[in-house]
Order: structure tokens, then C-alpha cells, then sequence
């Protein structure tokens, strides 16, 4: 779909997998690498022989499809190279502080002068200007700023990271959403784009529901261990079973399914066939006692394999997701049915499994076409093609529309609920797009019913939850069970250039609104259908949530302690990582249609798409035997790597020292104490294996100081360092002022509320949310007046027939 861009990645191991994202889609991606080769080249896991650039099994994940070039900028027939290359090229990924262009003084303004239609995208810690753009970071403090560290854990014990580094991956994908907006408005305004990825605010969308609560309900979310907190119940949803760990919240719909189970299995009477399971559900949200039904559903857990209870759940309509391992992900035969698993070579001949493509198209599929390259494997073909390149570069004309919004004209048509879908379609109604969701009073989203509520008022009307997803969104009830809403439901995806839908598979196609009847209405259209395991496959009837496919990705058994049962990311982890997959899926196949006419259908799975934010354990695994799992803050590679408690009631500060030279400046400011002039702790080995009283002698000195002082006392000395942040700092974060993230806009009920914002800034153009989030059924009539055409006769036919409601 991107076969006609061209994409220079000088990115290092800080978001090459943007580079990744925009290849599969077809880009031509050029990495770029300074003499000896990215310091990607060298980042863990690592094959313990070989060539030493060629080891880093990270670089072999997030680099297939480029080609590599070395450029020694030193040089001036390199460096002139390099400008040639750029007059050439559509994108240009870099990662910052400390990135080759800056260097050698190569800054946008003279990309910009070699080439007035680049899209040039910085990735680093937390942007590229503002109080906190020059701090010292790793994953550990990026994270802890960032909010999710908060939320993670038990509440006796620090609060946790999930253990395998996720802030790049994030911050790589959003990237490579990031690009393309830049590249739409580059199209629209006829200009050079700088856009500006901060890893910090990529790390803030996987709070979810708490990026802005204590605005909403006056009070931040606490960590809670694996009880769940995205409604008005707190219920346990991680269970023992016979041999490890399921995630299945006991819920009224799950009771309802499994009663029958229950009762065949002898752990409860027949009278649980025909109870009143809404009293259940009351009982829950009184608080009253339910611990009959927790122990008789705890019991049935503790009694069957994890593959039994998703076996046989499927068969009840229950949902038991498998809290499962790297290995355990490499057996799981829904994957082998969809063909998923990319064959990949090890430099010794070996052969691995890696995660494939991200999502499926039905045009211009998504491939790898080659593996991650070794150094300047490519460098003297590329040097051969550039004269050709030069021939053509900037020749074709192009009119500027002078819009300030990326996707202004462009018509969607959101019939998707809870996360990803509507998450997906916020980023394009943020940017210009006309979005109508579709929601009926009779089956409303279930967002609308969780946490946070307007001041602590549960309704429908009043849930950020939902409101962070859906603003700038205009609203319109369609109850899809009457004949005449399914007509209109037919109208607006006619209207539409983009349908995004979330439900069980099969079901839109069951009311007739599936691709094959909507292309002959529409055949340019651009469909999207997401859920958990994708539209086809053994367990493509799976429902749930993202927390159930974090399980099965492998994401619980790698947060929480060694020592206690995993707790999980907070809620609902994968729905933080597949809209920034789905997005980049989306514009290149909105790009293509643009160019060709061509509409077409995306499969997109968010289990397929969050086992790519592991997929360097996952080649580690076959090639080393290492088995990832949760650690706590501990890290593999760095010590001391932790979470320590600071002055005041459940305080906190993350410190990363990731080399030697952090290792000499977290000693100078501590005063250089007698225990750390112990020479065994000079090298990272040494440190690892102190860790213990390491990390005793660094949460005494932490645990009278403030964590704000802490934090910048120890990032003034050049150590990574970050507070713990929740809600209610990141509301009043200076760098998030700065960069203007939250935008306050007024609810029709909950009055002047913050939006949490994007991900990225491009430089001159103001985005953000536009407008709140609609309450149920807000712009009925103006959508089917104004976008839709209908008379007033036929607007209230539509209403006596109940098709809105």
C-alpha cells in the first residue's frame, strides 16, 4: 500500500520498529547507519555467538524490511549522500537526543531545504522541546512519568513496569502513525512536516481510563493487584487453575453461562439453572456478600488446565483466557491456523518463529519481502539507485488543498465499541475526519459504564472512560435490531469512506452489513473489522476484552512479582497497543485509495498485534531457552533498576542506571557512601548479582527525601530518574503543559473536562481534541439531516419505529 514512499531510518534501537511498521505496509525503508553500525546493532537479547553486529535479536525483530547503508557523516561525499538520499525520500525516522544528524548539526531546517515535502519524525523520551526534553531516561523512569507504573501491582509492595521494555515499542508504532498524519497534512498544506513523538505521552494512552481521573472523579486509581477497575464492581480477575493461571472475570454474563457447568460438575445445586443472576450483580455493587458464587467459580478454575477452560468456555459461551508464556504463545494453534508465524533464519542456519504481518488486507497485502539486513548490506545497490532517484525527485506536481487538518472531508462511519475501534477513529475525527458513532440506548457502550464517572455520579452521560475514546465524534442512536435502522446503518456506510466495526465475526455480516454487501454499495470503501483473534480461526468466537487477550499474549505472566501470582498490566493492555497498528493499517490503505480508487478489507486481531510488542523474547526464547516472566523492576541488562519509596504516604521514584557512567554519577550523588566504593559493584555483573543490598542502601537514602527532589536531584547528576506520576501529576506536569496534552472542552453534562491529547505535536498546527465526546444520541437528527440527506417525514418515521433508540 505504501510501495511509492520511500523511508530513511536513522532511528537506533529507540522506535526502529517504526521503520518496521511503514515496510511491511510497503515502503521502501533505507536504514541508515553511522560507521560500526546503529547502537541497535548491539541492544539484548543477543545470540551468544557470531558477528557482533549481527546478534541483536531485537534488530533482527523490528528491521525486516529495510535496507542498510553506511554514511559517514564525517565525510563530505557521505554526508552529501545523505541530502541526496533526502531530496529522494517521503519520511525521515530519527530517534533523539543524541542522534547522528544532530551530531553533525543536521536539523529540520535544512532537511527541509533538500526536500520541502519531507515528513521528518523525532522519536525521544518526552519531546523535543519543553522543561523535560533534555533529561537523562530509560524505560523504567519514561514509564514511571508516564503514569502506568502507578496502577501496577500490589498495593503493599512498589508499584511495577511490565518486565520486558514496552516504551519504545509503543513510541515506535505511534511513530509510524505519527508519519502519516504528517504526511496527509503534507498534502494538505504543500509543506515540510516536523512531527514530534514523546514516548512519555505514548505511555500515558496505556493508562486508559485513568489518564485524567482525578479531574473526573476528584480522586487518582490506586493499584489493586489483578482486581479489576474498569466498572463500579472491584472483582478478582486473575484465578488459580490446575497448572497456572487464568484471567476470567466472574461477572454476571460469565456466571449466567458457566451455571449450568457448575452444576455438572457437582460444585453447586440445580437451582443455580434458573436463578436470578441479576440479583448477582446487584449484590456486587452493594457490596454485599457473593463469596458463594467467587469459591464455586474459583473451584472450577482450580480443577481444569488452562487449555480446558478456554476449550470448554468456548463451548458455554464463557471466556477463561490462558495466562500464557512465550512458549505457550508458540503452541497455541489458533495462530497455526491463520498461518500467522513468519519463518525466520538465524545467522547460524537455525530456524525461528517471528511474529508476521499485523493485520490483513484484501488489497495490496502487508509482507516481508526481506529479513533484517547486516551491515551496509544494501550500501553499494543504493548508492547505484540514488542517480536514478534524483531524475524523479519532486517532479510530480502537487496542489495543496490549504487545510490545516490532515483528514478534513474525510467520512467515517464507527460502529466499533470499547477501545480499540474507538480509539482508532478519536485519532482521525481529531485530525479533521467527520466520524459518526453509532451506539443505541438499548445496547450502549460498555465504556459508558465504567470508571471514571463526573464526580463520582455513575451514568450514562457522565463516563471519561468513554469520553477520552470518542471525542470529537458526532453521536447517533441505531438500534440494529429493527429493519429500518439496518437501511439506515446502510445510508451512512454508503455516505462513508471508512467503516470501522468491532463485533463478534460473523455478526455484521449476519445483519447484512458485512464486506461483501457493502462493496457493492460502496466499493471504495475502506472496511475495518477488529477484535480480539481476528475474523477467522478456532477461537475467532473468543469474547472479551484486552485483558483477556493480555493474557494470552503473554503480557500478565510478565508484570508483577517472582513471588506472587501475576497481576497484569493495568485493565486492558492490548487495547493500548493495537490501535497504533491498526491506525498505520488504516491511512496506508486510505493513502492507496486515494491513489487508486481501490477500498478494500482489514483483518485486524489485537492478539496478532500485541505479540509484536514481544517479539524479541519470543526469538529469544527458541534460540537461548531464556523464558521471559515477571521480575518486578528488575531488568537483565542494568543494576541497580528500581522503584523506591520517597517521603510521604505510597511515594515513589524510579531509578535506571543502565551503564558505568550512571553507576559514577548515582554515586556522586549519594555523597559517594562507603558502600558503593565496593569495586565489585563498578561493572553491571557485579552490580546484578548485589542487587539486593544494593537496592536496601538506595531505598534508605529515598525514603526521607521527596520524590520530586530525589528525582531531580539525581537527573541534575545525569542518572535516569522518575517520580512515580499518577492522574492528578500528570494534570499539572509542566512538560504536558507545555505541550499543551490535556485539552479542556465543555460535556453537554459534565461541563469543562480534560481530553488526555496525542502522542505527537507537528510543529504550527494545534491538534488535539476538537469537540467532547457526544452524550447517547446527541447529533441523531443533525446526521441524518444534514450527513444523510433524510426529510422530516422520514426522520420521524425512523423514530416511531424504534431504529433510533
Amino acid at each position: 500500500m505504501l510501495s511509492p514512499y520511500r523511508v530513511l531510518d536513522l532511528t537506533d534501537e529507540r522506535g526502529e520498529i517504526a521503520g518496521m511498521v511503514l515496510g511491511d505496509l510497503g515502503a521502501d525503508v533505507i536504514k541508515i547507519e553511522p560507521p560500526g553500525g546503529s547502537s541497535a546493532r548491539m541492544r539484548g537479547p543477543l545470540l551468544t555467538d557470531g558477528v557482533e553486529t549481527e546478534r541483536s535479536l531485537q534488530f533482527m525483530a523490528y528491521n525486516r524490511n529495510k535496507r542498510s547503508i553506511v554514511l559517514d557523516l564525517e565525510q563530505h561525499a557521505d554526508r552529501d549522500t545523505l541530502l541526496q538520499l533526502v531530496t529522494t525520500a517521503d519520511f525521515l525516522l530519527e530517534s533523539a537526543p543524541g542522534s547522528d544528524l544532530a551530531r553533525h548539526n543536521i536539523g529540520f531546517e535544512q532537511l527541509r531545504t533538500a526536500n520541502p515535502r519531507l515528513v521528518h519524525v523525532q522519536i525521544s523520551p518526552f519531546g523535543s522541546d519543553g522543561p523535560a526534553a533534555n533529561w537523562p531516561a530509560s524505560d523504567l523512569t519514561i514509564v514511571a512519568l508516564g503514569g502506568p507504573v502507578a496502577l501496577q501491582g500490589v498495593p503493599d509492595r512498589a508499584p511495577v513496569r511490565v518486565s520486558v521494555p514496552q516504551v519504545w515499542r509503543h513510541a515506535g508504532v505511534e511513530a509510524a502513525v505519527a508519519a502519516l498524519v504528517g504526511h496527509a497534512r503534507m498534502r494538505q498544506t504543500g509543506e515540510a512536516q516536523f512531527v514530534d513523538v514523546s514516548a512519555q505521552c505514548a505511555m500515558t494512552w496505556t493508562m486508559l481510563n485513568a489518564m485524567d481521573a482525578a479531574a473526573i472523579q476528584g480522586f487518582d486509581f490506586q493499584r489493586k493487584g489483578s482486581l479489576g477497575q474498569t466498572g463500579q464492581i472491584l472483582l478478582p480477575i486473575v484465578y488459580a487453575c490446575a497448572d497456572g493461571y487464568v484471567v476470567a472475570p466472574p461477572s454476571k454474563k460469565m456466571m449466567s453461562n458457566i451455571a449450568n457447568w457448575l452444576i455438572e460438575e457437582g460444585m453447586v445445586d440445580s437451582s443455580w439453572a434458573d436463578r436470578d443472576w441479576d440479583d448477582y450483580e446487584t449484590r456486587m455493587l452493594t457490596g454485599e456478600n457473593i463469596a458463594d458464587e467467587l469459591e464455586a467459580f474459583a473451584g472450577l478454575c482450580r480443577k481444569y488446565t488452562r487449555k480446558e477452560l478456554l476449550e470448554r468456555g468456548l463451548i458455554f459461551g464463557a471466556t477463561f483466557a490462558p495466562v500464557n508464556t512465550v512458549a505457550d504463545v508458540l503452541e497455541f494453534r489458533h495462530l497455526d491456523e491463520r498461518q500467522y508465524w513468519l519463518d525466520m533464519a538465524l545467522p547460524d542456519g537455525r530456524k525461528v518463529r517471528a511474529p508476521g504481518i499485523f493485520a490483513r488486507t484484501s488489497v495490496a497485502p502487508l509482507s516481508v519481502r526481506r529479513p533484517a539486513p547486516s551491515l551496509d548490506q544494501q550500501g553499494a545497490e543504493i548508492r547505484a539507485e540514488l542517480k536514478e532517484w534524483l531524475k524523479d525527485a519532486n517532479t510530480v506536481p502537487l496542489i495543496p488543498s490549504g487545510d490545516e487538518l490532515p483528514f478534513k472531508g474525510l467520512k467515517v462511519a464507527d460502529f466499533s465499541w470499547i477501545g480499540v475501534g474507538p480509539i482508532s477513529a478519536r485519532c482521525l475525527a481529531d485530525h479533521g475526519a467527520t466520524v459518526v458513532r453509532v451506539e443505541s440506548e438499548l445496547r450502549p457502550d460498555i465504556l459508558r459504564g465504567g470508571l471514571p464517572f463526573k464526580d463520582g455520579e455513575p451514568d450514562w452521560n457522565r463516563s471519561q472512560f468513554f469520553g477520552d475514546f470518542n471525542a470529537s465524534k458526532l453521536g447517533l442512536l441505531l438500534h440494529l435490531k429493527e429493519p429500518a435502522a439496518i437501511e439506515i446503518a446502510r445510508q451512512l456506510i454508503a455516505w462513508s469512506d471508512v467503516y470501522i466495526e468491532s463485533f463478534t465475526p460473523g455478526t455484521v455480516a449476519s445483519l447484512g452489513l458485512g464486506y461483501d454487501a457493502i462493496r457493492e454499495l460502496n466499493p471504495g470503501i475502506v472496511m475495518v473489522s477488529t477484535c480480539l483473534m481476528g475474523q477467522t480461526g478456532p477461537a475467532a468466537s473468543l469474547a472479551g476484552f484486552g485483558y483477556h487477550t493480555g493474557a494470552m499474549a503473554g503480557f500478565y505472566e510478565i508484570t508483577g512479582w517472582p513471588d506472587l501470582p501475576p497481576d497484569g498490566p493495568w485493565v486492558a493492555y492490548t487495547d493500548t497497543i493495537a490501535p497504533r497498528f491498526l491506525l498505520a493499517t488504516l491511512m496506508a490503505a486510505m493513502d492507496h485509495r486515494r491513489r487508486t480508487g481501490e477500498g478494500q478489507y482489514i483483518d485486524a486481531a489485537q492478539f496478532e498485534m500485541g505479540l509484536h510488542f514481544l517479539a524479541p523474547e519470543i526469538l529469544d526464547y527458541q534460540s537461548s531457552g531464556q523464558m521471559i516472566t515477571r521480575v518486578g523492576n528488575r531488568d537483565r541488562y542494568a543494576a541497580p533498576h528500581g522503584v523506591y519509596p520517597c517521603a510521604g504516604d505510597d511515594n515513589w521514584c524510579a531509578i535506571a542506571v543502565e551503564n558505568d557512567g550512571h553507576w559514577s554519577a548515582l554515586r556522586r550523588a549519594l555523597g559517594d557512601p562507603e558502600w558503593a566504593q565496593n569495586p565489585d559493584l563498578d561493572a553491571t555483573a557485579g552490580r546484578l548479582k548485589l542487587q539486593d543490598s544494593i537496592d536496601d542502601e538506595i531505598a534508605r537514602w529515598t525514603r526521607t527525601r521527596d520524590k520530586h527532589t530525589v528525582a531531580e536531584q539525581l537527573r541534575t547528576a545525569g542518572v535516569p530518574a522518575g517520580e512515580v506520576q499518577r492522574s492528578s501529576d500528570l494534570l499539572r506536569d509542566p512538560q504536558y503543559a507545555h505541550r499543551n496534552f490535556y485539552r479542556y472542552l465543555d460535556h453537554a453534562e459534565m461541563g469543562r473536562i480534560p481530553y488526555a491529547g496525542h502522542q505527537f505535536c507537528i510543529r504550527g498546527y494545534p491538534s488535539g481534541a476538537r469537540s467532547a465526546a457526544p452524550i447517547l444520541g446527541e447529533h441523531s437528527v443533525q446526521v441524518l439531516q444534514e450527513l444523510l440527506g433524510m426529510s422530516d417525514e422520514e426522520i420521524a418515521d425512523a423514530f416511531a419505529s424504534g431504529a433510533i433508540a
